[in-house]
Parts: structure tokens; C-alpha cells; sequence
């Protein structure tokens, strides 16, 4: 092949830095991956919206952060909320070219109790497919109307869209029901949303981390997250969740991801 041919041309990349920056929305964007895909991306030269409950340091951070960062106090699973988060990328920024969902929870209860003769609790169960599945969704779906009111580039491209599952989804372990159910939704979900969205230049595309030093596992003693580490073929350590927002941002620049679930875990393979 001719070295001179430029494989990938420049009128087709979707550039962090530009003359206006790219505009982001980031759920569950203060704390942990979104904290760090937020800054990411401020630092990038983007602007973002930092979506998280009233309760969590969100106003702080954006403060922290500067002009290119606003704070929207929601939960993902309003459609007010999540309406009000979008209007504000638009109000303040002009518009929305990425959404990431990063917010999600988790419980790490066995379907069945047989010692306490107790099954897991259906509440509970619901709880997590509701935040992280169908939060997601919302997210989705609102962020992406506004994403199909933007001016398409040459390629064609109005924005990006980039969720986050878990190898989980593949690898579940003891308790893990509900948790794997939702980020096994979330994988689900992937290629047929970016099909439908594919008519109006909308990727989608999902991460799967694997074990990442957030502040979930941040609470686990030292010996335990030690022992985490080494499950880890290559690097063997916890992930850091500056390389989480590295690959957001690759996504985002890279205009051919579209329908794929991109595991980020250093080879792991959680074994029962």
C-alpha cells in the first residue's frame, strides 16, 4: 500500500478540540468513570453537563472545573429530570454532540437464601434493571433528539452516544443476578438502538469495564482489592478510571465505532 494514502481522511473525524468544542452529557458524572470521562473532556477542550443526584458533589466539581462545565441535579430514570439536564446543554453550551451513561447501581444478593430460607428481594431486583437499564434508556432517548437537531457533518455524523455495561454482562459471579441481568440489558440494547439511530448520523456504542479502582471498590479492604488485582492477566492492577474516559474519547473521535460493546478489562475473565 502507498504510505501517502490518508486511510482516514480529516473532513470525517469528530474532533474533541474545535473551534466551539464538543458538547457532553455525562450521567452519574460525579463520582468514579463519569467523574473521570468529565474531566477528560474538559481538559480535551470539550464542555460538559455533569448529571448526578442532588445529593452527590456534581455542583462542586462543575464549579471546580470552570465555565465549559455545568452541574444538572437528576435521576436518570425522570423524564423531567433527564429533559431539564438536555435543555441545559443547549441553554448553556448550544447544543449536544455526547451523551455517556455512566450512572448505575448495584446489590450483591444470591437468588436464594436457603440458610435463611429468604429469596432475593424483588424490589431490589427491579431497582437495578430499572436505574440501569431503563435510566439508560431515558438517557438515551431524550439525548439523542437533541443530537438529531444538529447540523451533520460531511460524514453525515450529528453525535455520539456511549453507554457503559460490565463484564458482567458476560462473566457474572455469585450474587451478581440483578447487576449482570442489567449490564447484559445494556449490551442487548446496543446494536438495535444504533440501527434505529444510524438514519440520523447517531453512534452508539457501549463499554464493558472490567475491574476499575472506583469508589465501589475503593470501600473493599485492601487485601481484598489487592487480591482483585491479581485476577488481572495484563496490566495486573485495578483499571484507572482516567483509562475509561481515554476510551470514551477514542470512541467519540472515531467515527466507524457504531454498534459495538468494547470490553476494557486487561484480558480478565471472572471465573465462578
Amino acid at each position: 500500500m502507498n504510505g501517502d494514502i490518508d486511510l482516514i481522511p480529516n473532513k470525517t473525524m469528530c474532533k474533541i478540540r474545535s473551534e466551539n468544542g464538543m458538547v457532553g452529557l455525562v450521567t452519574g458524572g460525579a463520582s468514579g468513570l463519569g467523574r473521570a470521562t468529565v474531566e477528560r473532556l474538559i481538559g480535551q477542550g470539550a464542555s460538559a453537563v455533569i448529571l448526578d443526584l442532588p445529593s452527590s458533589d456534581g455542583h462542586s466539581l462543575a464549579n471546580s472545573l470552570g465555565d465549559r462545565c455545568a452541574f444538572a441535579p437528576a435521576d436518570v430514570t425522570s423524564e423531567s429530570d433527564v429533559r431539564s439536564a438536555v435543555s441545559l446543554a443547549r441553554e448553556k453550551f448550544g447544543r449536544l454532540d455526547l451523551a455517556v451513561n455512566c450512572a448505575g447501581i448495584a446489590v450483591a444478593v444470591k437468588t436464594y437464601n436457603f440458610k435463611k430460607d429468604l429469596p432475593h428481594s424483588l424490589e431490589d431486583f427491579t431497582r437495578v434493571i430499572t436505574v440501569n437499564i431503563a435510566g439508560s434508556f431515558n438517557v438515551i432517548r431524550l439525548a439523542a433528539g437533541e443530537m438529531g437537531k444538529n447540523e451533520p457533518d460531511a460524514d453525515g455524523h450529528r453525535g455520539c452516544i456511549i453507554n457503559t455495561a460490565s463484564v458482567a454482562a458476560y462473566d457474572g459471579q455469585v450474587g451478581q443476578a440483578a447487576y449482570s441481568a442489567s449490564k447484559g440489558g445494556i449490551v442487548g440494547m446496543t446494536l438495535p438502538i444504533a440501527r434505529d439511530l444510524a438514519p440520523m448520523g447517531i453512534r452508539v456504542v457501549t463499554i464493558a469495564p472490567g475491574l476499575f479502582a472506583t469508589p465501589l471498590l475503593a470501600g473493599l479492604p485492601e487485601k481484598v482489592q489487592n487480591f482483585l488485582a491479581r485476577q488481572v492477566p495484563f496490566p495486573s492492577r485495578l483499571g484507572d478510571p482516567a483509562e475509561f474516559a481515554h476510551m470514551v474519547t477514542s470512541i467519540a473521535e472515531n467515527p466507524m465505532l457504531n454498534g459495538e460493546v468494547i470490553r476494557l478489562d486487561g484480558a480478565i475473565r471472572m471465573q465462578p
